[in-house]
């Protein structure tokens, strides 16, 4: 799957215009050490190379220069961190029970979560949409890639003898699959950077990070420098782009990637530089919109400031562009979901203006938790699509695991508008009943392999990437000693957590991620308890090691305290006002269902942001003194 990456990895450093880093330990390397590098055939992956930095410069394209002390540190393919230490057996193999063997994921799955199509009475799909976008922006493709490309043969004799297969295996009384005959569901360990050869291969396994570690919309504008200079048109600021039946999209990949389009009808696919803005149909539309959005700005500053060059107006709008991404995710959909107050007491919010928690020797990076953490998500996403017209009037539907790597879908019959308008009419799934979509438990690849389940996909990369128990991170979180199940009752339901305590032999054996999947919910708010802890410690992280975090006054090219307030107005509604297909009219908390209190209004009557803000007045007096008579 997205097997736009492969694109990525035929590129070759030429090593000529900056200085070249190990991407694992950031340290700089000799010529003789390039040289070696080069022969064996391993720059992509373990070598990047970086320009001296500025401290006043923006946010770089590759993520590099965010730590002036640690260049490399906020690039590409460079390591992650954990809140917690490894957890491996033996040879650096997945933790065991502590009496033998853990229960199959696909068993625990299949135990704690039901499968059925059960609709939540508050949030829209536009809730799940976001935070896989989200996922989307900090995290890998290529570990699904791998299994789907490049090893989709680790349930067959071949997937024996591979080291990197690790399929799953589906117990004879599966719910499901007791008379399919399917006995095994395809998949790999996560890429490593022993994998590529950076470290050797008896050092503990360090997974490689593909994305950049920090909030930059990356799906946008790529993480690396040459695809994300590609996108650019280098006039007015803007992307590169096209206008098709008067909408705007990003520009075509004549390559044709998309191989998953329904030829002829459908025949359009985005030339990005990120391979995920032609993946999935939800972080598809999104890779849309921002895309948009960044146009939207650009033209309002080019018209606001007229002589600002093309690089001011693309890093300016670029700044923008991700602080709305942030501040919709923290200020908007994060208090609906975790509860203001928790958020705003842990300091994750703050009421109003700027906020400097800058901390230099904090490094930049993304904790291995934290997107295993969102993949809670993939619970409340509904496998089915509604689509509406711009009136509200129901189109038609179609199943999301269809539309995988298939971006022409949008561009034909107006679905990219019903679409739109479908992702905040349409309920989200339930929050919180332990119900799934049975598309995603099944099938969730479409016709790209016979059987694959979301869920047991997760809960294997939980151990695959070696993270504690459950009850560790209990302790760690709420120091709280946990010695049997029964220490866990204020964590779950009585039921839930008899449950867990008939599938697992011991309280230590407990999954995080199959832990998250039924944990009570936070107080004051609707997702886990440690689903918040982990998304509340990594965004407080985040904060404090990033240079350019878009609430600090003392960054590189700060907004003012004007400006800010200006981004504090942005919320998904106005935004899917600004750039969305046909849409005219909107709840004013688009995260929510339509109904009291929250009724379709005019976006006319939805604050917008004003670009006024950003006026340079210097501009205007000398834009008039070149302007001829």
């Amino acid at each position: 799957m997205f097997v736009l990456i492969l694109l990525c990895v035929s590129n070759v450093f030429s090593f000529s215009n900056g200085i070249a880093y190990d991407s694992f330990t950031g340290t700089s390397l000799s010529k003789d050490e390039v040289a070696q590098r080069i022969k064996d055939n391993t720059t992509f992956w373990c070598m990047t190379e970086i320009a001296p930095c500025d401290p006043k410069e923006w946010r770089r394209l590759d993520g590099s220069c965010n730590n002036l002390r640690n260049p490399t540190r906020g690039a590409t393919h460079t390591p992650i961190s954990r809140m917690l230490p490894a957890s491996y057996d033996k040879d650096y193999a997945p933790r065991k029970s502590k009496t033998g063997k853990l229960p199959l994921v696909r068993k625990l799955r299949t135990t704690l979560l039901s499968e059925g199509q059960v609709s939540d009475q508050v949030f829209s799909v536009l809730t799940s949409t976001y935070l896989v976008f989200i996922a989307a922006d900090i995290s890998n493709s290529h570990d699904t890639v791998n299994y789907v490309a490049w090893k989709p043969h680790c349930c067959t004799p071949k997937g024996k003898d591979d080291p990197k297969c690790a399929p799953l295996e589906v117990p004879h009384d599966d719910p499901v699959h007791r008379y399919s005959g399917i006995r095994c569901l395809n998949q790999t360990k996560p890429l490593t950077f022993q994998d590529f050869g950076c470290l050797k291969n008896n050092t503990p396994p360090e997974r490689i990070q593909s994305a950049t570690p920090l909030f930059d919309l990356s799906p946008v504008y790529g993480s690396f420098l040459e695809r994300s200079l590609e996108a650019r048109k280098f006039e007015g600021g803007l992307l590169n782009y096209d206008v098709e039946d008067g909408r705007i999209w990003p520009p075509r990949d004549i390559n044709e990637t998309c191989f998953l389009n329904r030829k002829p009808k459908e025949t359009r696919c985005h030339k990005t530089p990120s391979p995920e803005a032609n993946s999935l149909i939800t972080i598809n539309m999104m890779a849309v919109w921002f895309w948009r959005n960044h146009n939207h700005i650009a033209n309002k500053l080019a018209k606001l400031n007229p002589c600002w060059d093309d690089d001011k107006l693309f890093y300016t709008a670029r700044d923008i562009n991700i602080a709305t991404e942030m501040q919709i995710l923290l200020y908007e959909l994060l208090p609906l979901m975790a509860g203001y107050e928790n958020l705003f007491n842990d300091g994750v919010i703050v009421y109003n203006g700027f906020r400097d928690i800058y901390n230099e020797a904090i490094i930049p990076q993304i904790s291995l938790e934290f997107p295993l953490s969102l993949r809670w998500a993939h619970t409340i996403q509904e496998g089915t699509l509604k689509l509406y017209n711009p009136h509200g009037e129901y189109v038609k539907k179609v199943p999301v695991v269809d539309l995988s790597i298939r971006t022409g879908y949008l561009g034909v019959d107006n679905n990219i508008d019903y679409l739109t308008q479908g992702a905040f009419r349409q309920p989200s799934g339930k929050i919180g009943d332990h119900i799934v979509d049975p598309d995603l438990a099944e099938r969730v690849l479409g016709y790209v392999q016979p059987s694959q389940d979301v869920f047991s996909n997760d809960l294997a990369k939980n151990r695959l990437m070696f993270m504690q128990p459950y009850i560790k991170y209990v302790e760690h979180f709420y120091g709280k000693k946990i010695n049997s199940f029964a220490d866990l009752a204020e964590f779950f339901e009585p039921e839930t957590l008899e449950k867990l305590s008939n599938i697992y032999d011991s309280v230590e054996d407990i999954d995080l991620l199959a832990a998250m999947w039924v944990e009570k919910p936070i107080p004051g708010g609707h997702v886990p308890r440690i689903f918040y802890s982990i998304f509340a410690e990594q965004l407080l992280r985040t904060m404090k090691s990033d240079r350019h975090w878009y609430e600090r006054p003392n960054r590189p090219h700060a907004f003012t305290f004007e400006q800010l307030q200006e981004i504090r107005k942005m919320t998904v509604a106005r935004f899917l006002c600004n750039i969305g297909d046909s849409v005219t009219q909107i709840q004013p908390r688009a995260f929510h269902r339509i109904g009291p209190g929250n009724d379709l209004v005019s976006c006319d009557l939805i604050p917008d942001m004003q670009i006024t803000a950003w006026k340079d007045n210097s501009c205007s007096d000398s834009w008039n003194f070149l302007k001829p008579n």
